[in-house]
């Protein structure tokens, strides 16, 4: 009987121990309210920075300029604005549809065809390497984009045109 008292003692000593010492590594474990704050804002930090640096390094989200030439550009941006004003001051403006054989661009009615010069750009704000830049080459008032050499979707159209030594400018954002 001594025997097994001294047994059931060493048991319930062991287990005591083990209480005391789970204790002791709960105590050293826990978090605190700062510490918790602070490991959030390290997590927080680390996530920013792995998006900014992923962001910048992947090819597939290059972030180019929409002009090459951009501050020659901001130069000549008067310059678009009068031509704007002109263009707007018209009884009648350029007008657009999309047909079967691709984008026409009327010009106004009112107007000698053969006296209307300029230029079409055709620019892509998702894919640089569409973009192109036509002259003005009318037939009936109407210029024809072939549909070839467009994608739907998305394009920003800009005509600089002159008529009789007057320049006249036309911007639209349209969905072909």
């Amino acid at each position: 009987m001594g025997m097994r008292k001294g047994n059931a003692q060493q048991i319930i000593n062991n287990e005591i121990l083990k209480q005391v010492q789970d204790d002791q590594i709960n105590k050293d474990m826990k978090l605190n309210w700062g510490t918790g704050i602070v490991l959030a804002f390290i997590g927080f930090i680390s996530f920013i920075l792995y998006f900014v640096v992923h962001m910048n390094t992947t090819k597939k989200y290059d972030t180019s300029l929409v002009t090459e030439n951009y501050y020659k550009a901001e130069l000549e941006y008067q310059n678009d604005i009068d031509k704007e004003t002109n263009a707007k001051n018209l009884v009648s403006n350029i007008s657009w549809k999309r047909s079967d054989t691709g984008l026409e661009i009327t010009f106004p009615l009112s107007m000698n065809e053969k006296d209307i010069t300029g230029k079409v750009f055709l620019y892509r704000p998702s894919n640089e390497h569409v973009d192109f830049e036509t002259a003005i080459s009318l037939s009936h008032h109407t210029l024809l984009i072939p549909d070839k050499r467009l994608l739907d979707g998305r394009w920003n159209i800009k005509v600089d045109w002159q008529y009789k030594g007057k320049s006249y400018l036309y911007k639209k954002e349209i969905v072909y």
